[in-house]
């Protein structure tokens, strides 16, 4: 009886052990399946970063520094003269703020809510009221929106060399 039950033991485990192969096979092929608009320099996804991973990042730099890295996450608002910037969602209600090298390459005015794999420099800035009255201007905010701009703010930035926006969402 014995020898039956870690027979059946044994099977048991092969086959769960099977499944779960499955399902990692499963993701590894949703993966793979995602198609990118490219913008700007090529990107070889390497090491790309979770938004989580990159909110920690951020909160471990002063002002100054800077990084390279790519990390991937969602754009919530896209400049809409020209796509010359991008706010990026991070975690806990927090923002990034992308620019692209030199004016180089531009972003989709409509690519709000897809995601998107940035590939550049990281750092984080102080942004002068002037300049965030600005980008609020550009982002089509009211008069009062604008006018109740009245402090600096610290961003999380970015300067991305290239873009690799999820076709799919």
């Amino acid at each position: 009886m014995n020898r039956i039950v870690a027979c059946l033991s044994v099977v048991a485990l092969v086959f769960m052990g099977c499944k779960d192969q499955e399902k990692k096979e499963e993701t590894a092929v949703v993966e793979l399946v995602k198609s990118y608009d490219y913008f700007g320099d090529s990107i070889v996804m390497k090491d790309v970063l979770s938004k989580e991973a990159m909110l920690e990042k951020y909160q471990n730099l002063k002002e100054g520094d800077t990084i390279k890295v790519q990390f991937e996450t969602t754009i919530n608002e896209v400049c809409q003269k020209k796509g010359c910037w991008m706010n990026v969602e991070l975690p806990g209600e927090k923002k990034g703020f992308v620019r692209f090298t030199d004016y180089g390459f531009f972003a989709p005015m409509n690519a709000a809510g897809h995601e998107v794999v940035v590939d550049g420099k990281a750092f984080v800035s102080v942004v002068s009221v002037d300049e965030l009255k600005h980008y609020a201007k550009d982002a089509g905010k009211s008069e009062e929106e604008i006018a109740a701009i009245t402090e600096p703010k610290i961003t999380y930035a970015f300067t991305a060399d290239g873009i690799a926006i999820n076709k799919d969402k």
